[in-house]
């Protein structure tokens, strides 16, 4: 059977990115990341428990690629030591361990947070392809190829109506929630063919190299929750991850991401200084509409002309969505639509197509529990209560009535 991953570089760019920046700076840093299912799948994942680790030991023997480090290297943003450290770089198997608990499939990755924190997508890649194996895939794919083309057709319609001041410009966001990956390349080499003049880019780096586009990402959760754990005062922990992401990147990677805690205790962060050196933000929580206009108010109070930033949209979005938020907001600001399971996984209605909702998050660093207090009570992650009731404390966040946490 054809391995799940054949290469390294078949992982989101922000793993990169952040990568690089926790090496430079924080590379002592020890770190656990969890893999967790918030739906409930056709069938228990404990019964891919032994394709799963066969999986994890085909991705512990592989090597970046000369061809993969040259493309690396071209990346601007990127260093030459970071490129040097990949070189050397491989996953060790005494990092991450699969077993099946009833009918749960458990995974968890310990170590070095250098170590392990590339392990996060890759997991999630096997899962769904191993997952989605089981299904007819002649009749999913043909599914899946008739919505694509649905989306086309109304990506089409829109060189038909009135443009907002700047264009409609969306990502492919996809590839932790893929139905395979070989149907995530031809999806993106579609979209890429079909309508370059509103598909920009992809999160795949190994896609972006092969298929001569963009690589689009910045950082995610992790790399700020990392801070909650590295000695600076608690309620300081976003404004260091940023001033870190700023010394690091000089201008490039501009996107920060806003709902680690909130997008109202992001902002109170936020000030003068960050709102100038970085390009904009990035939506992965909470109502999208109420997010962009808090944003735009913010950018507004001071003082700077929003459409010279831009909002990336990236939470549980389809064309659809993405067409109505940029009807809503076009006019103001430059916007972009990370579209991830609905480009990449809507093959169809039976129930063993619907998406697995999986995630692998960080959940300690350093000895000591991080969270993220995200704007939807669902996406809330933490494995201990104390700190996260501790964490409400500091930024004056209200609990939830109910929040999913780690388990």
């Amino acid at each position: 059977m054809r391995p799940v991953i054949t290469s390294l570089l078949d992982t989101d760019l922000y793993k990169f990115t952040m990568w690089q920046a926790l090496l430079h700076r924080h590379p002592q840093t020890q770190a656990e990341y969890r893999f967790v299912c918030r739906n409930r799948p056709a069938y228990p994942l404990a019964e891919l428990v032994d394709e799963v680790n066969a999986a994890l030991d085909e991705l512990c023997a592989l090597r970046f690629t000369a061809a993969d480090l040259d493309y690396l290297g071209g990346l601007r943003f990127l260093q030459s030591d970071f490129i040097d450290f990949l070189r050397l770089f491989q996953f060790q198997r005494g990092f991450i361990e699969a077993r099946a608990e009833g009918e749960h499939l458990r995974i968890v990755a310990r170590g070095p947070q250098v170590h392990v924190m590339g392990f996060e997508i890759f997991v999630l890649a096997i899962v769904n392809e191993l997952y989605f194996r089981r299904v007819d895939q002649a009749g999913a794919l043909s599914q899946g190829r008739a919505r694509l083309a649905a989306k086309l057709e109304r990506l089409r319609r829109l060189a038909g109506e009135a443009p907002c001041r700047h264009p409609f410009e969306m990502f492919d966001f996809g590839l932790r929630r893929r139905f395979s990956g070989p149907w995530q390349r031809e999806v993106v080499q579609t979209l890429a063919q079909e309508a370059p003049q509103w598909f920009k880019g992809t999160s795949s780096v190994l896609l972006a190299r092969d298929l001569n586009l963009v690589p689009i990402g910045t950082m995610a959760h992790e790399y700020l929750q990392t801070y909650q754990s590295l000695g600076v005062r608690l309620r300081d922990f976003q404004q260091a991850a940023l001033e870190d992401w700023v010394q690091e990147y000089r201008g490039d990677l501009g996107i920060a991401l806003t709902d680690t805690v909130g997008m109202d205790a992001f902002l109170a962060d936020f000030d003068l200084y960050f709102a100038k050196l970085f390009d904009g933000l990035r939506h992965d929580s909470g109502d999208p509409i109420v997010w962009g206009e808090k944003a735009l108010g913010h950018y507004a109070r001071l003082r700077i002309d929003a459409h010279a930033k831009r909002l990336v949209f990236s939470d549980g979005l389809d064309v659809d969505r993405a067409i109505a938020l940029y009807r809503h907001f076009g006019d103001r600001v430059q916007l972009g639509f990370g579209i991830g399971t609905q480009l990449t996984n809507d093959m169809g209605d039976a129930p063993q197509l619907q998406p697995l909702h999986i995630v692998m998050k960080i959940t300690r660093a350093n000895g000591q529990p991080v969270a993220k207090l995200s704007d939807s009570p669902g996406k809330t992650l933490c494995d201990d209560e104390t700190f996260l009731a501790y964490l409400r404390q500091v930024f004056g966040i209200a609990p939830p009535a109910q929040a999913l946490q780690f388990r």
